[in-house]
């Protein structure tokens, strides 16, 4: 459809973690044989997150990493401070990546938890990965500072933020009619 100088087209409505995959041809009426094609696009469809979620979880998360460099970095200068900071680290990726993680998670795509042991979400298992270093590095702190554990949480947590969002996420399976996560939909088939 065409409103002025714009082109409108509109998709189908899609369940949560629906995807749709599209391109777009557009031809000369003047010269039909003359089309420019777009690559191919996927959208993936999800719920309404609410504010109330999604805002802290954001906040959270980000400061878990700012926390988390910092604890890093004053264990590599062999500053006592890397206890405090390597414990609000994990506090900040309980509350982000625990708590409202899953909740954003519920609203998305209609699940909460994804990752091990239900599935495969990467989303979900590397924020499992990152705080279970997290758990060791403040548990080892608890009496004598353990330097190298709390830079290693640092480095992991740090390689787990390169990993893009919910890269094997939730997909819905039109065949089976139910949310699935990344990886089992390539070992099923």
């Amino acid at each position: 459809m065409r409103t002025e100088e714009t082109l409108i087209a509109y998709l189908p409505k899609q369940p949560s973690a629906g995807k749709l995959e599209y391109f777009v041809v557009l031809e000369s009426i003047n010269n039909p044989d003359k089309k420019i094609a777009s690559d191919h696009v996927i959208i993936r469809f999800k719920g309404n997150v609410p504010a109330w979620a999604m805002i802290p979880h954001i906040l959270f998360m980000f400061a878990a990493m700012l926390l988390s460099t910092v604890a890093g970095i004053m264990a590599i200068v062999k500053d006592e401070k890397q206890v405090l900071f390597g414990k609000l680290t994990l506090l900040f990726l309980i509350i982000g990546g625990m708590i409202f993680g899953p909740v954003i998670q519920h609203y998305a795509f209609g699940q909460a938890w994804t990752g091990i042991p239900i599935g495969w979400d990467l989303t979900d298992n590397k924020t499992l990965i990152a705080l279970i270093f997290w758990i060791v590095a403040v548990w080892a702190n608890r009496k004598n500072p353990n330097l190298k554990l709390t830079i290693l949480a640092a480095i992991v947590l740090m390689v787990v933020y390169c990993i893009p969002h919910s890269l094997f996420g939730s997909e819905f399976d039109y065949s089976q009619g139910k949310v699935v996560t990344g990886l089992i939909t390539r070992i099923v088939w």
